[in-house]
């Protein structure tokens, strides 16, 4: 049977849904693995093989002890509380994760890290995070660390990436380190020290459909499917020496 990955939706406040972007749903089935959505109070079903973090609104920044800047966005309390507690037990689990945009910095935090509320203002980045180019299109540069994961997986120093964000990875969480950073010096992708298979990326791969992005997505349901083999024991993949 193939993998089952849990996807966390968006909320929409303005319509009171739960909404996740088809790209999330085409990535996951093409890769291979059956998707299904998880919504706040659900607990993680038995079944489950991995976890893909979706991108969305802000994190309400009370959740890593700052006050609201100005430029601070709309919050979800309920979906922030549901995440981060969710990622903490995947993590226990060792349950394969995959976080995307939002889902990075949802990673970070629920590992005691921290996030730029606002990027331009607390770093004075000239960098234009926030595309006005179509979802499919990479628009700026990213230059990933060759001892990492996501070296491993793209084979690559450099790569382009699409960019929707206007919050970002400040100070690292416990057991995380860096895979990538824009020119700028901003993170944009972390991983998990150890061979756990945790990785994050602040572009959305599943909207790119590239080959490079779908090796992200072909990674992670093989660590899935390693994770469903061994009924939790191990959930890695393996690194190039």
């Amino acid at each position: 049977m193939q993998p089952v990955i849990g996807i966390t939706p968006d909320y929409d406040s303005s319509i009171n849904r739960y909404k996740i972007h088809q790209d999330y749903i085409s990535a996951i089935s093409s890769a291979g693995a059956l998707p299904i959505l998880l919504f706040p109070h659900a607990e993680i079903p038995p079944f489950l093989d991995g976890i893909v973090f979706s991108g969305g609104g802000d994190i309400d920044p009370l959740l890593f002890q700052e006050e609201p800047l100005a430029q601070s966005g709309e919050i979800s309390p309920l979906r922030d509380e549901y995440e981060i507690s969710l990622c903490r037990e995947a993590v226990d689990k060792n349950i394969p994760i995959l976080g995307i945009c939002r889902g990075m910095q949802v990673i970070n935090i629920a590992l005691g890290g921290t996030i730029y509320q606002d990027i331009s203002v607390q770093t004075g980045s000239k960098l234009k995070h926030s595309q006005q180019a179509p979802r499919e299109y990479g628009t700026h540069s990213i230059l990933i660390e060759n001892d990492s994961l996501l070296s491993t997986l793209l084979g690559k120093e450099k790569v382009t990436v699409n960019s929707f964000h206007h919050q970002a990875v400040a100070l690292l969480g416990d057991g995380l380190r860096v895979s990538a950073k824009s020119l700028d010096g901003l993170i944009e992708a972390i991983e998990h020290t150890q061979n756990l298979f945790v990785l994050g990326v602040q572009w959305h791969p599943e909207a790119m459909g590239t080959k490079e992005q779908k090796k992200l997505f072909s990674a992670f349901l093989t660590a899935a499917e390693k994770f469903k083999e061994t009924g939790g024991n191990n959930g890695k993949i393996a690194r190039n020496s």
